[in-house]
């Protein structure tokens, strides 16, 4: 029973390291204005109702939903400074600002 849980709680981490790994690389693009050129930042554009979505480096695209923006712009406000860009223009696009340092960690 013991080496049963470690091995699913083993694999459980292995599963989430890796995928962390891989979100690292992870942009955010405009999917309702697909000519933005970073003339504007993510923020800005989410105050006029824009559509996003996280394209990670697979070219896999995931729509965020207004609540995942909400829980976002807490965990990481300096994902929404970053300047707009859409589909068109993805290869231009920053990537998404890692975390920041919690003052716990420091």
């Amino acid at each position: 029973m013991k080496k049963k849980f470690l091995a699913a709680l083993l694999i459980s981490l292995i599963t989430v390291l890796a995928s962390l790994s891989g979100a690292f690389a992870a942009k955010m693009v405009c999917v309702s204005h697909q000519d933005l050129k970073g003339e504007t930042s993510v923020g800005k554009c989410l105050d006029q109702n824009m559509e996003f979505a996280i394209m990670d480096p697979q070219g896999f695209v995931r729509i965020l939903t207004p609540r995942e923006i909400e829980l976002t712009k807490k965990l990481n406000p300096k994902a929404f400074e970053t300047k707009a860009f859409g589909l068109k223009y993805y290869h231009l696009a920053p990537e998404i600002p890692p975390l920041p340092v919690s003052p716990e960690v420091q």
